[in-house]
């Protein structure tokens, strides 16, 4: 059932003359003619009765006898049939904040994962006959697909699970994930009307249980990469040393003493201390 739109006419005029009708059927009754002022006073109130004001960003489905009628959209005082049932659905906007779940992500572990979705009815028709409650529906199936999301891909790259680095994770993709989020939600969503306008994790965190091991993990791994960088960029200075020395000729350094003055260099270039120096008043030579 896909929505169409059901033209009303402006109720400001028919609010005038309903109110006339009235007034003047109570007139009648007054004179004396029971018969034409109940007659007057009831064809008043029922076009009263098809009155319906209609605020911006609502609308108003309409059905009659079970049919779906249409639905009006032009905000103000509208008019329709007195027959047709009536219901009102907004279209602003809105914020769901999900609650914090606690799922497994990719490689098992343990994770608190929560989102947050903008949303809007899109479709009046699917939201009010292809679902029974729309507003359960979105939190429900919100909730269904941050947990799928989660299970797909891991929250960070483990050296040991053999990841490629290409591979996006939930936490450092996090640009990548809101944009999947979103068009899952879109899918899911799509067959009661419901627009996502906006989706993102709004919370991301190892379980209690092994946060302060997945902390430990994370700092040794960041220790092991600025050691590595640190020896990478030692081995390039003393490197650039031996060549320049040997280029200029200033000294000439046998395979042992080039090993020695390697090692020293090393120790000073990649030691987490200042060295101490030593100044040699002799020669190198025994």
């Amino acid at each position: 059932m896909n929505e169409k739109e059901l033209r009303s006419s402006s109720g400001y005029a028919l609010f005038g003359l309903g109110l006339l009708l009235m007034f003047g059927g109570v007139g009648l009754v007054a004179a004396g003619s029971a018969l034409g002022g109940g007659l007057v006073f009831g064809i008043g109130f029922i076009i009263l009765i098809g009155l319906t004001v209609i605020n911006p960003n609502e609308a108003v489905v309409t059905t009659f006898f079970g049919d779906y009628m249409g639905t009006m959209k032009q905000s103000g005082l509208r008019w329709v049939n007195p027959l047709f049932r009536r219901k009102k659905i907004s279209l602003r906007a809105r914020n769901l904040n999900g609650q914090k779940l606690k799922v497994n992500d990719k490689l098992g572990n343990p994770i608190e994962i929560a989102a947050v979705v903008v949303w809007r009815v899109g479709d009046t028709a699917k939201a009010s006959f292809e679902v029974d409650d729309y507003v359960k529906y979105v939190e429900i199936q919100s909730e269904a697909a941050v947990r799928h999301l989660a299970g797909v891909y891991a929250y960070d790259t483990m050296e040991d699970e053999d990841l490629q680095i290409q591979e996006v994770t939930l936490r450092d993709g996090s640009g990548k994930i809101n944009e999947m989020l979103e068009a899952e939600l879109t899918e899911r969503l799509s067959r009661a009307g419901i627009d996502v306008l906006e989706s993102r994790i709004s919370h991301l965190a190892y379980a209690p249980e092994i946060a302060g091991a997945m902390l430990q993990r994370q700092q040794a791994s960041a220790v092991v990469a600025a050691r590595r960088q640190i020896v990478n960029g030692a081995v390039g200075m003393v490197d650039m040393a031996l060549a320049m020395l040997s280029e200029k000729g200033i000294v000439q350094l046998d395979e042992e003493r080039k090993a020695a003055m390697v090692s020293n260099l090393l120790v000073v270039l990649c030691g987490e201390k200042a060295a101490t120096p030593i100044l040699n008043a002799g020669t190198l030579y025994p």
